[in-house]
């Protein structure tokens, strides 16, 4: 994979996709940003999110399951000392639908344990937990 990353001014990074999507990312205004962009941290963790998500999404779709509502929470930490890594994340899947548990767990395994390059390629130490229909949170990992 390769993408295109420019310079614009100040913080402000342009970034160019292979799939074509543009996007600028910037840093806050106290460490020389103009906060006109998300952080590259930032778009770590939503990138992180969003694989292991279309990965769960199209798990219960190919298991013909009746997805109703799907989101999903983000906490994670980073260290203290430069180079300020993310030292653990936590996915909470929040899902809605008449879906048995144990699928729903089958899908968010099979995501975490072979398809989600993104988390695959972190240091990070990273756990699930999912909620169903309103449910308690039930950890994953």
């Amino acid at each position: 994979m390769n993408l295109k990353v420019d310079w614009q001014q100040g913080m402000a990074f342009q970034t160019t996709t292979p799939s074509g999507h543009s996007m600028t990312l910037d840093a806050a205004a106290d460490v020389g940003g103009m906060n006109t962009g998300p952080r590259p941290t930032e778009m770590l963790l939503h990138a992180t999110a969003a694989c292991t998500g279309i990965d769960i999404v199209s798990i219960l779709h190919k298991m013909r399951l009746p997805l109703e509502r799907f989101g999903m929470e983000v906490d994670a930490v980073r260290a203290t000392e430069h180079p300020m890594r993310f030292t653990t994340i936590h996915i909470l899947y929040v899902l809605e639908g008449e879906m048995p548990e144990e699928r729903v767990r089958r899908a968010i395994e099979l995501s975490v344990d072979r398809y989600c390059s993104v988390s695959h390629s972190l240091n990070a130490t990273l756990t699930y937990s999912y909620q169903l229909n309103g449910g308690d949170v039930i950890p994953f990992r």
